[in-house]
């Protein structure tokens, strides 16, 4: 008995000070202070944001390698042929046309199915 009175005084306690707060909104105002940089900034080049991913797949190679390969908005692709190998980035000219790289490199498709050519493996039928 003595347990619950003083956890009810406790709790009334708490709850008094909760309502003593102060409960209206603070307006925090800035004032008419101006940026020093904003001279700049106006003056400053547009940015050009990075490509965005169109899509990014896994393919399994009819000789049965792996390669992931990812789509981006500007007609470029990026290629790797091995998890800790170096990336080869692709470019078509135009769309619907098979990104190119130097070495040999060559990718038909952007879906499902692709074509590859690499060097020393000729041209591969890939799924994702």
């Amino acid at each position: 008995m003595q347990i619950k009175l003083t956890l009810s005084a406790v709790a009334l306690g708490a709850s008094l000070l909760l309502a003593a707060c102060n409960s209206k909104p603070e307006t925090v105002v800035a004032g008419d202070i101006p940026d020093p940089d904003a001279a700049k900034l106006n003056a400053a080049a547009p940015v050009e944001l990075p490509p965005s991913i169109v899509s990014s797949h896994a393919y399994r190679c009819k000789d049965n390698s792996l390669v992931d390969v990812s789509f981006f908005n500007n007609n470029t692709a990026t290629l790797k042929t091995a998890k800790e190998g170096p990336t080869t980035t692709l470019t078509a000219p135009a769309d619907g046309q098979p990104y190119v790289a130097e070495g040999g490199y060559a990718i038909k498709g952007n879906g499902s199915t692709i074509e590859l050519t690499a060097p020393g493996k000729g041209t591969l039928s890939c799924k994702a």
